[in-house]
């Protein structure tokens, strides 16, 4: 495994929007917590092939607009967290994040949710849904009303929903890196009971769900501090969406899960199990890649 290394820079897409101010005030809290620098990036429409382009006078005024929008999300950061301001171009919202994340090589990218959706739940839009389904870094979900959690809450855990398939090393190494960036405590919710075939004795899945649990546990305490506060627990009931929601979410808590086995080489792809957990859990959730990129294999 490689050495856990801090997150260096986060990649905020944001709008003029109270989704906007959700992912600014997450971001502040995360960049706060990890010494991290936030870059608050507004993206507009690029121009396209063969489209007459627009008047000069009316592109100044859109990135004024834009400009000032992005002064209005800055003043919302916490004082002392480093940030940068920009405006791009994109053929979406969402490739233009991606394009902005690999140059600048941030190592997070936090969206809010989609209008439309109660206080403390996710909803995805067509920028989060493109997102989970093509970046090639970690990508952070929030819920709405996240700008209503004090500054001063922090990061206050971490959990991470683990399984037996591909690309769970990767999972436990980002929550490793999170953790030792933070400092705060981890949660790992063992999903392995969930997974077994229907019939199963309950004293053998729950033998299963233990002996998985503590396995992952007994990984990820060798690569944290031994002070550092860790806890296994199997996810139990009828299906994720149950196990999710019998479980205490703190304000301050952030979920990790892993992408879908379907997800080509490098890039998200949100499986059904986290799509089912988006529904239930009030705690926003970072989607971890099945594969690492070429750019974070360079850099770890």
């Amino acid at each position: 495994m490689s050495t856990p290394v801090p997150v260096a820079r986060i990649v905020v897409g944001y709008t003029a929007t109270k989704a906007g101010r959700d992912a600014v005030a997450f971001a502040s809290r995360l960049a706060a917590a990890t010494g991290a620098s936030l870059h608050l990036v507004l993206v507009l429409p690029a121009q396209k092939p063969g489209v007459v382009p627009p008047d000069a006078g009316y592109e100044r005024h859109v990135r004024e607009q834009a400009a000032g929008w992005l002064r209005e999300g800055a003043a919302e950061i916490s004082d002392g967290v480093a940030h940068r301001a920009h405006v791009r171009y994109g053929e979406s919202v969402a490739s233009g994040l991606v394009d902005t994340a690999d140059e600048l090589g941030a190592s997070l990218i936090v969206v809010g949710a989609a209008d439309g959706g109660h206080r403390g739940r996710h909803r995805l839009g067509t920028t989060t849904t493109e997102l989970v389904h093509s970046s090639d870094v970690p990508v952070a979900l929030v819920p709405r009303g996240a700008r209503r959690i004090p500054a001063d809450t922090g990061i206050t855990r971490l959990t991470a929903a683990v399984g037996e398939r591909e690309g769970t090393e990767l999972l436990v190494e980002e929550t490793i890196r999170v953790a030792a960036a933070t400092g705060a405590p981890v949660r790992l919710l063992s999903l392995v009971a969930l997974d077994l075939p229907a019939g199963l004795d309950t004293g053998a899945i729950r033998t299963v769900g233990d002996a998985h649990a503590q396995d992952v546990l007994d990984e990820v305490r060798t690569a944290l501090p031994a002070d550092a506060e860790i806890a296994a627990v199997v996810a139990t009931g009828d299906g994720i969406e149950d196990a999710a929601s019998h479980l205490e979410w703190e304000a301050g808590e952030i979920l990790l899960v892993g992408s879908s086995r379907l997800a080509q080489p490098r890039r998200l792809f949100l499986g059904s199990t986290a799509a089912r957990m988006l529904r239930v859990v009030t705690a926003p959730m970072i989607v971890v890649p099945r594969t690492r990129s070429d750019r974070e294999g360079a850099s770890a």
